[in-house]
C-alpha cells in the first residue's frame, strides 16, 4: 500500500508540475498560429452549398459505378469509416494497379489551400475530377461518367433539383460540384477546438504541454491555420534529407506541376487534423508508427533530433486533433438500367 501511495503522490507531482510548466499566455500563443472550425459549412468559391446538392454530392460520393471498372468510389480511398483516407501505403485502383501516393483524408479537406500533395488541383470540385479520369485510380472518361448518370432517371431528377437554373443539369462539371458540396460538409470538431473556444478542461495537460512545445520548436511554421496545415510548400528535407526508404527519389513532388528546379521534392505541408488515425505517413506512405514519423519531422524539418518525451508531448497534442465524425448515412442508390454502361475492368496502356 505505502509504495502505491508514493507512486500515486509522485504521478500528482509531475501532472502538477507538467501544469505549472505551461505558459501563462498558452491559449493566445495557439490562437496566434491556429483557428477553430468553424461552427457551420463553409462557403466555396463559385457552388453555392444547398441541402440538395449535398445529398446528391453524397450519392456521387458512395457510387462506385463512377469508375470504369464500377468497383472504386471516392470512398474507396478516402474511407469515411477510416479516417477519410483508405489506411493503405499507398492506394490500389483499376485493374489492381498501384496508386503513386498515399491518399490524404477528406475530412476538413476544404481548408487545404489546394488538393493532392503537390496541390495541382486548386479546390475540391477540380480534385473531383482527378481521380474518376485517372488511368490508375477509376479510369473512366467525363462523357461515360455522364452517359452513366443520365441512364439512372433518378440521378437525371436529383441534378435537376440541385441544379435548378441548369437547361442540361447532367453535366461532368456538376457531378464534380455535387462531391464538392457534400466534401465541404465533413468537418471533425475536436477537443483542440473546444480549447481555443476557451475550454480549459478540453485539453489535458500533456496534451497542452505538446502543443506549446509544438509552437516552440518551429513546427507550427508549416503546420498551421484551421487545418493544422495543408497550406504552403515545403521542401521535405528542409534541414537534412530522408532517406529513400521514405522520401523515394522517382517523385519529386510539385516539381512534376510547376516544372521549376526549386520544387523538386517540395510538398504541400500536410494537414495534421485526425493525423492519429490516419496513418500511414507521409506522401511516401511509407511510416506507420506517428511517434517516427515525429522523429523523423524533428530531423529533417527543423535539423533537430527530438527526445522521446518532447516525441511523446507532440503526439499527445496531435492525439487532441481527432475529431468526431459528421453522421453519415449510406446512400441508396438509383438502380442501373438497360442503358447503363456495363463495368469494363481491362487495364490499357
Amino acid at each position: 500500500m505505502k509504495a502505491i501511495l508514493i507512486s500515486l503522490a509522485a504521478c500528482l507531482v509531475t501532472t502538477a508540475a507538467c501544469a505549472d510548466s505551461l505558459p501563462a499566455n498558452l491559449r493566445q500563443m495557439a490562437l496566434d498560429n491556429f483557428k477553430p472550425l468553424p461552427s457551420t459549412v463553409p462557403a466555396v468559391h463559385d457552388n453555392p452549398i444547398t441541402p440538395e446538392k449535398i445529398a446528391l454530392g453524397k450519392a456521387l460520393f458512395f457510387d462506385p459505378r463512377l469508375s470504369a471498372s464500377g468497383v472504386f468510389s471516392c470512398n474507396s480511398c478516402h474511407n469515411l469509416a477510416t479516417g477519410g483516407d483508405d489506411n493503405l501505403e499507398t492506394s490500389i485502383g483499376h485493374g489492381w494497379q498501384k496508386g503513386p501516393r498515399n491518399a490524404p483524408t477528406a475530412l476538413n479537406a476544404v481548408f487545404n489551400e489546394a488538393q493532392f500533395w503537390d496541390g495541382r488541383a486548386e479546390d475540391l470540385k477540380a480534385q473531383a475530377k482527378g481521380p474518376v479520369q485517372a488511368g490508375v485510380e477509376m479510369a473512366n472518361t467525363p462523357m461515360q461518367v455522364v452517359t452513366t448518370l443520365n441512364s439512372m432517371p433518378q440521378y437525371v431528377g436529383w441534378f435537376r433539383t440541385a441544379f435548378p437554373k441548369d437547361a442540361d443539369p447532367v453535366t461532368f462539371d456538376n457531378m464534380a460540384k455535387a462531391i464538392e458540396a457534400f466534401e465541404v460538409t465533413l468537418l471533425t470538431p475536436a477537443p483542440f477546438d473546444a480549447y481555443l473556444n476557451g475550454d480549459d478542461d478540453a485539453m489535458s495537460d500533456e496534451q497542452k504541454q505538446g502543443m506549446a512545445l509544438f509552437i516552440e520548436k518551429g513546427c507550427s511554421a508549416c503546420h498551421n491555420g484551421i487545418n493544422v496545415g495543408g497550406t504552403g510548400y515545403y521542401p521535405f528535407g528542409l534541414v537534412e534529407k530522408p532517406g529513400a526508404e521514405v522520401l523515394p527519389e522517382n517523385d519529386k513532388g510539385r516539381f512534376s506541376v510547376t516544372h521549376t528546379a526549386d520544387d523538386s521534392y517540395v510538398f504541400r505541408a500536410a494537414p495534421l487534423r485526425n493525423v492519429a488515425v490516419t496513418a500511414p505517413y507521409f506522401h511516401s506512405g511509407k511510416v506507420w508508427n506517428l511517434k517516427q514519423a515525429v522523429g523523423i519531422m524533428g530531423t529533417a524539418q527543423l535539423g533537430e533530433e527530438l527526445n522521446s518525451q518532447e516525441v511523446d508531448q507532440i503526439v499527445a497534442f496531435l492525439d487532441s486533433l481527432t475529431g468526431r465524425m459528421p453522421d453519415v448515412a449510406l446512400p441508396l442508390l438509383p438502380p442501373e438500367t438497360e442503358t447503363t454502361p456495363r463495368p469494363d475492368g481491362a487495364v490499357r496502356k
